[in-house]
């Protein structure tokens, strides 16, 4: 599977808070789907990591470091799901926006295809990317500034912890959203 291929299947899960833009579904609808989500993903990881599933899914969506580690799209459903949890829809979706479109479009700009540092007018553009979608859905200034600000850093940023890969999956739309809910706090 292409880098292009990898970067459209992430960008399809821009489909959950599009229905509750849209007004096919609820918050409630979507905080309890991400719920399931998580769950499904949480066996379907522990059954692919203690090796009594071996898809070609697996094989050609999985980068290497993710080989032995939790995979990105369960670290994706899971940030998702709490951040879906912990903040308002107001918050929660543009964060989740920021994962599903900023990242993927972040990547195919810098042709990255893993670890690595991004170069600077890539992170530019992811912020600007993420300021676009936190705009678009009427976050103030400062706030969809410091959630831009939040996901750039997570994505221009891949930690190693002990040999785990900390994966922007999970640290964008957490992030963002932090950031957020800070600066509307202190407002």
């Amino acid at each position: 599977m292409s880098e292009l291929d990898r970067r459209l299947v992430h960008a399809s899960g821009a489909v959950v808070p599009g229905a509750f833009l849209a007004s096919v579904v609820s918050w409630t609808a979507v905080k309890w789907f991400m719920i399931a989500a998580s769950v499904l993903a949480a066996v379907l990881e522990v059954l692919r990591l203690y090796g009594h599933v071996s898809w070609w899914v697996y094989d050609r969506l999985t980068r290497e470091y993710e080989q032995e580690n939790v995979a990105g799209y369960a670290l994706y459903t899971f940030s998702w799901t709490v951040t879906a949890w912990l903040f308002d829809p107001t918050i929660a979706v543009p964060a989740m926006l920021m994962l599903a479109l900023g990242d993927p479009a972040s990547g195919l700009l810098s042709g990255s295809s893993g670890l690595g540092m991004k170069p600077g007018w890539v992170l530019l553009a992811t912020f600007g990317i993420c300021l676009a979608i936190a705009g678009l859905l009427d976050v103030p200034l400062l706030p969809a500034v410091a959630g831009a600000l939040a996901a750039t850093l997570a994505d221009g940023a891949t930690p190693v912890v002990r040999g785990y890969v900390v994966d922007d999956n999970a640290t964008i739309p957490l992030g963002a959203g932090v950031a957020m809910w800070a600066v509307l706090a202190v407002l």
